[in-house]
């Protein structure tokens, strides 16, 4: 990871890849400094030699908060392949691993199937006491094998004036437990099955809002097979069943990190990577998480997701005398749902019904040097049909996401000092009829990305955030924001999770209020990491005459993976 005090050290010429272990990079990437044998300044853990020279890169630590294409330097799959566990994406495998559209990757992913062991083939290479559960085989050939995988995480809440004071009880403590657990069967070098367990539940004092996505009796969070081969020179496969999904940028969708149950659908997705062009497309009809029996999860064929993806990574280049490389992203991604996440504002009120939404969108995304930058843009079509009626509106809506970032690679804790601005159109709200313009984002942008709280969604809104990251060793990390939020249309409602607040009428001017927020996450052990979120929402004098409120919030987490 990145290079700090005694810790930092040059990294040798990558050795030599044992067998069995995954291959290197596809043809077209560009070599690391590590491979050509040029000196490479990374965090590692005192001197050694050989292909175990990395810790875990603090990614894994925090997969939910990573928003930058990535926070620190990434030893490749191709230098250590006993900690870096991507699949053969080849220059999609870079930063944290997201560009090849199953996740962040490190270590350990967000979705856990992501992972590729095959380099524990070699016993050499099993240098953790779990590795014996990662790589199973049960031939002699060692190509039908069985990973397993799992997690336990206790989360703590403590919130003063829940959602701007809207949601009571006031002083909120909340508590909640998950496990999730999995078997991943490799069958050859094209078949596979996934399976993923899962149970949780919550309790704490003054508690709120603890529904199926917190509560849940033992399941099927995931189960799918998946078929792989090499078509027209793609690495290409087709999954289907339950699965998580991934494939977009973390501000559009992402895993419901925050509470136990993580969204997960049903339906299929292939997919094809070539050495510098990635496409994928998929049709998934959410799982119904609210059934509270055992094994009784079905499907909600009233959530639907559907679209494309396509990434291109153009060829490397130097820039300020420095690497650089960047993605090209074109992406449709079509939503359907109802219920509260659906409901639109109106003159009266709120009102109820469903939605059909089409995005069409672009992000330019990488490092150019010191620079870490995203830049995004959607267009929202579609229309919304009012609940027991045949009337509907059109939907025109809109969304622009952008991050740009100097790293200080030289200085201690490589400090990266940036700036997110990110505007979600809004109105339509004074009429019954005509278009409906707030963009809305119902499947699960990444917590941390706009606001850890929640308390702020990403409609009706204008949010420009300064903000620092810093690593002071190798095992923890610091970012720090404070976005201050306006509504992008001065007279629309102000939105929260899965809430329309009710002020909207005796609240004007546009400004909301400002959040500053910090995260610090522990990596105790390469399998326990400890993480904190603290924030304070200031509102502004408007909005507090108007019912809203400051308060205070905490997040506590605590993770075992392996």
């Amino acid at each position: 990871m990145s290079a700090a005090g005694a810790f930092a050290q040059t990294i040798p010429a990558t050795p030599a890849k044992a067998a069995g272990a995954p291959s290197l990079p596809a043809a077209g990437d560009r070599p690391s400094a590590a491979m050509t044998g040029e000196s490479l300044r990374v965090r590692a853990i005192p001197p050694q030699s050989g292909p175990h020279s990395f810790v875990s890169p603090t990614l894994q630590a925090l997969p939910q908060i990573n928003n930058l294409p990535q926070t620190q330097h990434n030893p490749t799959k191709a230098e250590a392949p006993t900690v870096i566990h991507t699949g053969n994406w080849g220059v999609f495998n870079r930063d944290d691993g997201s560009p090849a559209g199953f996740g962040p990757v490190a270590r350990y992913g967000t979705a856990r199937w992501a992972e590729d062991w095959r380099a524990l083939r070699d016993p050499a290479n099993r240098v953790d006491p779990f590795d014996a559960l990662k790589f199973i085989p049960f031939t002699d050939d060692k190509t039908v094998y069985l990973t397993l995988s799992g997690e336990t995480r206790v989360r703590n809440w403590f919130e003063t004036r829940p959602f701007l004071g809207q949601q009571k009880p006031d002083d909120s403590g909340r508590f909640t437990f998950r496990n999730l657990y999995a078997a991943d069967l490799h069958v050859g070098n094209h078949f596979r099955v996934y399976a993923e367990l899962i149970n949780g539940d919550a309790a704490g004092w003054n508690g709120y809002g603890y529904n199926a996505s917190y509560r849940t009796r033992l399941d099927l969070q995931q189960i799918f097979g998946e078929f792989k081969a090499r078509v027209a020179g793609a690495r290409t496969g087709v999954i289907l069943g339950r699965q998580q999904f991934l494939d977009a940028p973390n501000y559009v969708l992402f895993a419901r990190e925050t509470p136990n149950v993580p969204l997960s659908w049903n339906g299929g997705r292939a997919y094809a990577v070539w050495d510098r062009f990635r496409l994928d497309a998929w049709d998934f009809v959410q799982t119904n998480t609210t059934p509270q029996q055992m094994f009784r999860d079905n499907e909600n064929w009233n959530a639907r997701l559907w679209g494309a993806y396509s990434s291109w990574a153009p060829p490397d280049f130097d820039f300020l005398g420095r690497p650089a490389h960047v993605f090209l992203d074109f992406f449709y991604i079509g939503y359907l749902f109802g219920g509260t996440p659906a409901a639109i504002a109106t003159p009266a009120g709120t009102q109820n019904g469903s939605t059909i939404r089409h995005n069409v969108g672009d992000r330019f995304w990488g490092k150019a040097g010191p620079i870490e930058f995203s830049l995004g843009a959607i267009y929202q079509g579609g229309e919304f049909r009012y609940a027991r009626s045949d009337r509907t509106r059109t939907v025109d809506a809109w969304a622009v996401n952008s991050f740009a970032g100097w790293r200080f690679s030289k200085v201690y804790g490589r400090p990266l000092v940036a700036l997110q601005v990110d505007v979600y159109s809004g109105g339509g709200y004074s009429s019954t009829s005509g278009s409906e313009h707030t963009y809305v984002a119902p499947y699960n942008p990444s917590t941390n990305y706009l606001d850890t709280t929640t308390y702020i969604a990403p409609s009706n809104l204008v949010s420009v955030a300064p903000t620092f990251e810093f690593t002071p060793s190798r095992y923890t990390v610091l970012r720090f924001k404070t976005p201050l939020f306006w509504r992008e249309d001065a007279s629309g409602a102000v939105y929260g999770a899965s809430r329309i607040y009710s002020f909207r009428q005796r609240f004007s001017g546009g400004f909301i209020g400002a959040a500053p927020q910090g995260t610090f996450a522990w990596r105790i052990t390469p399998h326990l990491t400890w993480s904190h979120d603290l924030a304070r929402f200031m509102t502004s004098r408007s909005l507090e005459k108007a019912g809203g409120s400051d308060g205070t919030y905490y997040l506590s987490s605590l993770a075992f993976r392996f």
